[in-house]
């Protein structure tokens, strides 16, 4: 039988005090829709996107709502009967598409025209249970604990859709401008590519990371590497840091952006930065087939990031711990 209340780190607007955004409290259980299942949290991660959402850099969809979008769960129940209770599954940031726009047909879900964002337009997994659609539950690989799925949820996810957009290659040499959580899961990912592996960033603890992971040569944040890169991709939601990797690109090469939100890029000479056929790409989202080539080579090559945990009940200083970057790579919260 399941229970009838759940605890919750529910973010209201206004938010009660701004350095502790979300009251954790005790709230009805969410009766799953028709096509959704219900799950017990096992871990979710917390993820810089959720900082956007509670600081309210991205617009309120909802008037309260339950953040969290790296979520490892096991199934309660499911009207589905390919998920049977017991399972253990992923759900990410993408919940949900129409599948009827001209961008679902073309198989580019990620720019669906009405998605559903998990912790954002749909509660997500700050809380002991939560609900997913059944058609974007992500199979999870036996060999990740779930403290170790938990971040590769977005921040990996994302990440490898940017080395996609950016048509990274084995071999290539790839400037990463920005060395947070994805950065770092994307590193181990490119080392098994044997990729030479540039690193720019501002933070001397990630800087030292970077150096123990094996990369080329770090630098700081707008550091001009030594040798022109393949590509490049920057995490810093900053629009001096494209500068500075545009000015790092080799000829026909291509910058992926990966950030909800950018600051201004200030104007730059077109002659010397983008002519030679440079491009430059943002990272929208992730589609499900993202997920699973992601997850099967995180499986593959065991990947395991660095994480460190916080109870519900410390929501809001896992959400403080990564904006002051006390988190040297990925916070999740365990119920």
């Amino acid at each position: 039988m399941k229970p009838s209340t759940m605890r919750a780190a529910v973010l209201r607007h206004p938010a009660p005090i701004r350095d502790r955004p979300l009251t954790v409290e005790t709230v009805p259980m969410e009766e799953p829709a028709k096509d959704s299942a219900l799950l017990k949290v096992l871990a979710c991660g917390v993820c810089r996107t959720d900082l956007h959402i509670v600081e309210g850099e991205l617009p309120q969809r909802l008037d309260a709502v339950i953040p969290g979008h790296q979520i490892v769960a096991e199934i309660v129940s499911s009207p589905d009967p390919a998920h049977v209770p017991g399972q253990r599954v992923g759900v990410s940031w993408i919940g949900g598409v129409d599948g009827t726009c001209r961008f679902c047909r073309s198989g580019r879900e990620n720019l669906c025209d009405q998605p559903t964002y998990t912790g954002y337009s749909h509660n997500g997994g700050y809380a002991e249970y939560t609900t997913a659609r059944t058609d974007f539950l992500l199979p999870l690989p036996e060999k990740l604990s779930a403290i170790d799925a938990a971040p590769l949820l977005c921040a990996g996810i994302i990440g490898y859709r940017s080395l996609r957009v950016a048509e990274v290659k084995p071999g290539m040499r790839v400037g990463l401008f920005g060395f947070g959580s994805s950065a770092q899961l994307l590193m181990r990912v490119l080392k098994a590519w044997n990729c030479e592996i540039y690193i720019s960033t501002r933070e001397k603890r990630h800087q030292s990371i970077a150096s123990d992971l094996g990369a080329v040569w770090v630098g700081n944040a707008l550091a001009t590497p030594p040798q022109k890169l393949d590509a490049a991709i920057t995490f810093a939601p900053a629009g001096d840091v494209v500068i500075a990797a545009l000015r790092s690109l080799d000829k026909g090469s291509i910058l992926a952006i990966n950030a909800i939100h950018l600051d201004r890029v200030p104007q730059f000479d077109y002659d010397t930065l983008l002519w030679g056929e440079r491009q430059i790409r943002s990272v929208t989202n992730m589609t499900r087939e993202d997920a699973k080539e992601f997850l099967k080579i995180a499986a593959e090559i065991s990947l395991s990031p660095n994480v460190q945990t916080f109870p519900l009940e410390q929501a809001n200083e896992a959400l403080l711990a990564l904006k002051s970057d006390e988190v040297s790579s990925s916070a999740v919260i365990i119920p």
